[in-house]
């Protein structure tokens, strides 16, 4: 890492540091802006970080090393690297580095898609809609330019009066930085008239709203205005996972917050995320995240009690 832009990276931490007040995610004076802090490893502690992925965003690591699991990929990041991420995911995080003395620190800056098409030209819209999708979340280098108006935009914070006016055009001057670097083309891709990330997205929508009802391929493809195997072509590229891989991450997930912080129990929580055999759903637990569902649910709650 280059002294500017370590100079840069440690002042982005102390600011974040300084605005940050309690564990986990948290929102800012600036409306697409958050931070998250966590005092110790994630994976051994806590469960409150977002396991979706909701709007276009990147994901900077200040202080510390993060993990994100996506489908059978894990993405390892922190500086000087940030986290893109083109669509709705489903998403497990793990914090690596964390202390009570050192602890890790991002930041997440999310964008609309109004805000995507309003950087980019006719003939960056122009596209080959039979070309290749590309993946929706990948791993990126920051360099001067873009961590300096990251540095920019967190600063405001210290400046309200300054919010309104400041805020969007630093967004803006980022996510300009995103769009023009490494991977910015799944960012087009989604805003791309005719694009087949435009219709995987549909797709994908589908699943977040009925991913505990079963589903034929053929219904998601009619969905996605693809043949059969069009469709499970560009839902792998975009996705790195199948239709039920990606749907049996929707439930896993959202049976471990059920567990966890509703306090459902093991069968009630199977059946409510759309399994029909509680031992189905205790294997795929398992499978997933290395423990049954009962004792990772007592192993976290006594962690938070400790905690």
């Amino acid at each position: 890492m280059s002294v500017q832009l370590n100079n840069l990276q440690r002042e982005l931490a102390a600011l974040v540091d300084r605005h940050t007040f309690e564990e986990g995610q948290q929102s800012t004076g600036i409306s697409n802006l958050y931070f998250s802090r966590h005092s110790s490893p994630y994976h051994s502690k806590r469960t409150e970080m977002p396991y979706k992925i909701d709007k276009p965003s990147i994901y900077i690591v200040v202080q510390g090393i993060k993990d994100v699991i996506f489908g059978e990929e894990r993405f390892r990041y922190g500086p000087p690297h940030y986290l893109v991420a083109s669509m709705d995911l489903p998403v497990t995080a793990e914090v690596l580095e964390a202390s009570a003395e050192v602890p890790n620190l991002s930041c997440k800056i999310e964008f609309t898609r109004s805000d995507i098409l309003e950087l980019l030209s006719d003939d960056e819209l122009t596209v080959n809609p039979k070309g290749k999708s590309r993946r929706s979340l990948n791993v990126a280098e920051l360099d001067v330019s873009m961590l300096d108006a990251v540095l920019r935009l967190v600063g405001l914070l210290d400046k309200p009066a300054d919010i309104p006016a400041l805020a969007p055009l630093f967004t803006k001057e980022i996510l300009y930085r995103v769009l023009h670097g490494e991977h910015g083309c799944p960012l087009r891709q989604i805003v791309t008239d005719g694009t087949p990330a435009i219709h995987i997205q549909n797709a994908i929508q589908h699943l977040l709203n009925h991913f505990q009802d079963s589903f034929h391929v053929k219904d998601l493809a009619d969905i996605a205005k693809m043949s059969v195997p069009s469709f499970h072509r560009h839902f792998k590229q975009i996705t790195s996972m199948s239709p039920i891989q990606f749907q049996k991450q929707l439930r896993l997930q959202e049976a471990r917050r059920l567990l966890i912080m509703e306090s459902l129990n093991v069968t009630d929580t199977a059946f409510q995320v759309g399994y029909e055999s509680p031992t189905q759903f205790i294997r795929e637990y398992s499978r997933m995240f290395g423990i049954s569902p009962k004792k990772d649910m007592s192993r976290l709650k006594k962690a938070d009690e400790d905690g």
